[in-house]
């Protein structure tokens, strides 16, 4: 099953908190996202029961690898959309939160020659 939106902000917001904290918790997303813990706690079922995620006893929430694929893929895009949108000038609270409405859209095709064109004319120039 396809994930949405909204089911992406959680993988890659649970991939950007494991980066910085060894045990990953609602309450730490609650915290990342801005979100009601009633609504975390729906989603996080939702991802756990279509095996994006898992939940051990300890509360411990860890990307299963389908989770991981799709929360890197996300991140991606929006490190270098993010990065792209400040290199033409925009301020990065809002290039940041642009790359974030932009990350989720974009077919692959696109991505990819975004990306391309960023590797070889925006990376190497920083």
């Amino acid at each position: 099953m396809a994930v949405l939106e909204s089911g992406e902000n959680y993988l890659e917001a649970i991939l950007m908190i494991s980066r910085e904290k060894e045990n990953v918790h609602a309450i730490d997303i609650v915290n990342n996202l801005g979100f009601s813990k009633p609504s975390v706690s729906i989603m996080l079922k939702k991802l756990k029961d279509e095996k994006y995620i898992d939940i051990d006893e300890k509360q411990n929430i860890t990307l299963l690898p389908e989770g991981l694929k799709i929360a890197e893929k996300i991140l991606e895009r929006h490190e270098i959309l993010t990065d792209i949108l400040e290199y033409l000038g925009i301020d990065p609270k809002i290039a940041e939160d642009d790359a974030c409405k932009i990350e989720h859209d974009l077919s692959d095709v696109t991505f990819d020659a975004i990306k391309k064109m960023y590797e070889e004319k925006i990376k190497g120039n920083k």
